[in-house]
């Protein structure tokens, strides 16, 4: 979105102006970090606000009461950062960030300090800390941006949702062929699809519940 600035998100989402310096902070962390571990092109930088903060910023309209989020591969931190700005300040809030990549988990952790954002960095794989009972237990929300095929997403976020999360996953032009491909793995998803605000063409899937049915060979 050509010429979206912070003001446009205030507009757009009621944010604070507050908020948006916390993300002014983390857009001057992406231009210092970007050119050395390759979180994001100079091009996309300079679509921080239209393309990557409305984003993800405008999941948290769909899921306002939420408090204890997940996102997984928090890379350059959308929507998992933007989504902590947004609840800083809030009781009880916090984004755990789920990150693989120990430079990219370092970034995270720079951006949380430098911004402030209700999140905590989390440097595993989700397969290991989605299956793994304890602290992790009982999200409201998970969420994917760039992640993996919807497929992956699904099978990797099964565990959070059967213990009662919503997904809220942002995905593309490409959604469509998406669903398909879960469809023809076996999933069977209870998904609402949500216009997205940044993308005409995308969407936000919006998924209670997944199951996967065994195949003709037997194999799940």
């Amino acid at each position: 979105m050509r010429g979206y600035g912070p003001d446009d998100l205030m507009a757009d989402l009621a944010v604070p102006r507050e908020t948006c310096e916390r993300l002014e902070r983390h857009r001057a962390l992406l231009a210092r970090w970007s050119p050395r571990i390759n979180l994001i092109g100079p091009r996309e930088l300079e679509a921080y606000w239209g393309r990557h903060a409305l984003d993800s910023a405008q999941l948290v309209r769909h899921a306002p009461e939420a408090l204890r989020w997940i996102d997984i591969g928090s890379g350059a931190g959308f929507p998992g950062i933007v989504i902590g700005c947004l609840l800083a300040g809030r009781e009880g809030a916090n984004v755990d960030l789920v990150e693989t990549n120990s430079k990219k988990a370092a970034f995270l952790r720079e951006a949380v300090r430098e911004t402030g954002a209700a999140a905590r960095v989390l440097n595993v794989s989700i397969d290991d800390l989605a299956g793994a009972r304890g602290d992790h237990d009982d999200y409201d929300i998970v969420t994917a941006r760039a992640f993996a095929p919807l497929p992956r997403i699904i099978s990797s976020a099964k565990p959070i949702l059967d213990r009662g999360a919503t997904g809220l996953f942002l995905k593309g032009a490409e959604y469509r062929a998406e669903l398909a491909a879960a469809a023809d793995e076996g999933w069977t998803l209870k998904v609402e699809t949500l216009e997205s605000l940044s993308d005409p063409d995308g969407r936000i899937l919006r998924i209670e519940g997944a199951e996967r049915v065994e195949n003709n060979d037997g194999d799940a």
